[in-house]
């Protein structure tokens, strides 16, 4: 069942709301941060795709950033998005093909399969980018909260202090931090950044190809100024 729904008595119609989702097992569930304009404006923590799903749209989310792949790997190794990130000296795992994700015998990649199962309900009507969205449009897209805190401090991030490092450029952001008490909630927050300027069509990069999945981050700090 989803928590946090009463927060999105906050969400108006006025200007335009994004979300930004954290994907973790079924234990965990899924973390999700609404924006608008820019702002804080609700979160949704539930186990249930569908939920998540419904929340979005009553919402009435644009963009939605979700921290999964988007795509398997194939057979021919490590998607492009992969391979360019870690060229640009920024570490991340690299996804499996779907069939090595099922037959894991310890379930590893079962957060993975729950990513594929989310971008799976959202696709009705938050259709996968293949490009970087227009300003409004509703989508859903990939994107990596190491990747996003690279970029937003020039190439510093540094994993031991992801949870400092992460709620610094919330701040920055303008970001109210006082609901986030959770590092599932601070990833989904970023990731929200991320979909604000998306939706707006500011200043965000593409890792990748719509084949094996585009991971959209923004470019540099000035970018997320809200």
């Amino acid at each position: 069942m989803a928590q946090g729904l009463s927060n999105t008595t906050r969400v108006s119609g006025i200007g335009h709301t994004v979300v930004g989702i954290d994907v973790g097992g079924a234990r965990k569930g899924f973390h999700a941060v609404a924006l608008t304009c820019g702002k804080y404006a609700g979160l949704c923590a539930t186990a249930d795709v569908s939920d998540l799903a419904a929340w979005c749209r009553q919402i009435h989310a644009t963009a939605i950033a979700v921290d999964a792949p988007c795509r398997w790997r194939t057979d021919q190794g490590a998607r492009l998005a992969e391979r360019q990130l870690m060229k640009n000296r920024i570490s991340c795992f690299i996804t499996p093909t779907r069939q090595q994700a099922v037959e894991h015998p310890k379930n590893y990649y079962g957060w993975m399969l729950r990513g594929e199962a989310l971008f799976q309900a959202l696709k009705r009507t938050h259709p996968l980018c293949t490009a970087l969205p227009v300003s409004g449009q509703n989508c859903c897209f990939e994107t990596f909260p190491h990747a996003i805190t690279w970029h937003l401090t020039d190439g510093k991030a540094d994993a031991s202090q992801k949870r400092t490092q992460r709620s610094a450029l919330l701040d920055q952001a303008g970001i109210d931090l006082a609901e986030l008490t959770s590092m599932d909630l601070l990833d989904a927050a970023l990731c929200a950044v991320t979909a604000h300027h998306a939706a707006k069509a500011s200043g965000c990069v593409a890792y990748g190809e719509p084949d094996t999945g585009l991971i959209i981050v923004p470019a540099t700090l000035r970018s997320t100024t809200p």
